[in-house]
């Protein structure tokens, strides 16, 4: 069990880490202007956590044998095909999910970041 957690956590995580280069590139292409790079970070990055709650919802319907998780998976680890539909979904959702959380709290941190710099006038 918790082998699929770290594999699960580590595909999210690699998914999550080129969107947040994404991001940063746009960012940085906009540092001239400080306070739309922020904007800009701030609201892909909300972009990138409705991406994810939606991945959390399709995560419980999803076929298991088509997912990464269950790819990364040696045969002699996966779990039973009875259970593994419920195992496999549950853990992905639970993973999309906890980095939902982290991308809104990286988002809210980049929009105030964005309205200090409004209020000091840049």
């Amino acid at each position: 069990m918790e082998e699929m957690r770290r594999i699960a956590y580590e595909t999210v995580l690699r998914a999550c880490g080129f969107a947040s280069l994404a991001i940063f590139c746009i960012m940085i292409g906009l540092s001239f202007l400080p306070r739309s790079a922020f904007q800009a970070g701030g609201f892909l990055s909300i972009v990138m956590t409705l991406v994810l709650v939606l991945k959390a919802r399709e995560a419980l319907t999803k076929d298991h044998r088509r997912t990464e998780m269950w790819l990364y998976l040696p045969k002699e680890r996966r779990p039973p095909q009875a259970s593994a539909q419920r195992v496999i979904s549950t853990i992905m959702r639970e993973t999309y999910l906890m980095f939902a959380r982290w991308t809104a709290l990286i988002s809210i941190l980049l929009w105030s970041i964005a309205l200090l710099f409004s209020v000091i006038g840049l």
